[in-house]
């Protein structure tokens, strides 16, 4: 069971995740959730690395939290839970490792993991938002996938003398991560509904980049900076943001601020504080071609917002292939519903 948090946040009762989610990221959700023979499939793949097998890991090399182990950290994950009205709390497990990293993985019965080089970056309420950021990733589902992208990405390393195998492998691969990047964003609006302090979020997402000087730092700037990735440069410099990208599953420091920022400019967070947001019980009447129309019109109005010299000569062709997009989608969703 859980219990109230320990200072006063709104909880949500009965939230979907649909109402944080990126559309792009609530979108590919949906579609591979629909697809027939998906789950048998992902079974499969479950089978190659076992869930016991990765707990057992744990148990056995990191401190599990609970009321006499990381006590604070535990009670995060319990508030987050409640706010979240997630069914179970997930356990959270603290790791040695100097590296900044949190993540959630698990197919049945996802946890959380920590880095002790998180906890020495962050404050409380700064891992309060990491907390709820990985909390969100397991009521969206993405722990699944998550642990499926680490599955493949070992596999394309273990086939990579056999040419075709692995550049068919990286091809999902690379999709997944494409996918990841946008679920990351999801989940950064998640653990700002958890801890629901806009200033700690954007904190912690800035130390991502700077690390603990934090007095060395201003936020305005660093939006500032974020604005300036956007715009800087010629056709070729936005050709190398996008190879920048490549083999990575976290959109850029200055780019999640700036998400962050925008989306609670928007008017969204409040009105899911106020109660009006998605509920889980409606989730199974969500069609695939509105949450397809929908990741579209969401890519359409990023690339009419970005002053990216590359988007611009790429907007026509990349509108071209969102058509494409929706409409093998919709004549996908006439056949299946």
């Amino acid at each position: 069971m859980t219990t109230i948090p320990d200072r006063r946040r709104v909880p949500l009762p009965g939230i979907s995740s649909r109402a944080y989610e990126h559309p792009a990221d609530r979108s590919a959700l949906v579609a591979m959730r629909s697809l027939s023979g998906f789950d048998s499939v992902l079974k499969q793949l479950s089978g190659l690395v076992s869930e016991r097998r990765l707990r057992l890991m744990r148990l056995a090399s990191a401190v599990r939290t609970s009321d006499t182990q990381f006590r604070s950290l535990h009670e995060m994950g319990r508030d987050a839970a409640y706010i979240l009205d997630l069914p179970r709390i997930p356990e959270i497990y603290v790791q040695q490792d100097p590296s900044v990293n949190a993540m959630a993985i698990g197919f049945d019965d996802p946890f959380i993991v920590v880095t002790t080089g998180t906890l020495d970056l962050l404050d409380e309420e700064e891992l309060r938002f990491v907390i709820g950021h990985e909390t969100a990733h397991i009521l969206s589902g993405h722990a699944v996938y998550r642990t499926m992208l680490l599955i493949l990405t070992r596999l394309a390393t273990r086939v990579a003398w056999i040419p075709l195998g692995y550049i068919g492998l990286r091809a999902i691969v690379a999709g997944l991560e494409e996918w990841f990047r946008k679920s990351e964003l999801s989940c950064d609006r998640g653990g700002l509904l958890c801890g629901q302090d806009p200033d700690a979020a954007m904190r912690a997402l800035m130390k991502l980049a700077g690390g603990t000087r934090l007095h060395e730092m201003n936020i305005e700037a660093f939006l500032d900076q974020a604005r300036e990735y956007d715009t800087a440069g010629d056709v070729r410099d936005g050709l190398l943001k996008v190879l920048n990208l490549l083999g990575t599953t976290h959109p850029f420091a200055v780019v999640r601020v700036a998400e962050l920022d925008r989306w609670r400019r928007s008017g969204a967070y409040e009105a899911i504080l106020s109660g009006d947001y998605p509920r889980r019980e409606d989730d199974r009447n969500v069609r695939i071609s509105e949450e397809i129309k929908e990741a579209a019109r969401a890519y359409r109005e990023s690339w009419s917002q970005s002053q990216d010299p590359f988007i611009g000569v790429l907007r026509d062709v990349a509108e071209s292939a969102v058509s494409a997009g929706e409409r093998i989608f919709n004549r996908f969703a006439r056949r299946t519903g």
